[in-house]
């Protein structure tokens, strides 16, 4: 490299490429990879929709009759953060949306579990107790809840 303007550029042309891999190491810095535990997830949501068609108690399903304060939440819960915020993770993989999962899929859990209670709580006044389906989706976002703080500690 014999001319000025050679000089200069090189420069500029490195720090130009340093400028790229921060703005790379940064995008990399804010993703997670779920690898195979995606999978876990991905049966665990399947599971948490099934839940959902199934009774939570007696004959009746998930938001389709009064059951209580502690059911509804529990159906909101696991909706926003078992179904809406895990495929959001899983489709963006971004750190904070499996931070996000992990908190409210555990919050879920403990709403959940104080929903089975609360229906059973009513059945020696005549009502009935905690079905399958209600069984079946506090268990699939306690799964999702362990995966996903599995998957948020993998960094």
């Amino acid at each position: 490299m014999t001319g000025d303007g050679d000089d200069e550029k090189v420069p500029d042309e490195l720090a130009a490429l340093d400028a790229e891999l921060r703005r790379a190491e940064r995008r990399a810095e804010r993703r997670v990879d779920p690898g195979p535990t995606a999978v876990v997830v991905s049966v665990a949501m399947l599971a948490l929709i099934g839940s959902l068609m199934l009774p939570w108690t007696g004959a009746v399903r998930a938001g389709l009759a009064p059951l209580g304060l502690m059911p509804p939440l529990f159906a909101g819960t696991s909706l926003v953060f078992g179904l809406v915020c895990s495929a959001l993770a899983l489709a963006l993989r971004w750190f904070g949306l499996a931070w996000l999962s992990a908190v409210g899929c555990g919050i879920s859990v403990v709403t959940g579990v104080w929903a089975i209670w609360s229906r059973q709580v009513t059945v020696p006044a005549g009502g009935t107790g905690a079905g399958l389906g209600l069984v079946l989706a506090v268990l699939a976002v306690l799964v999702l809840a362990g995966a996903w703080v599995r998957i948020a500690t993998r960094r």
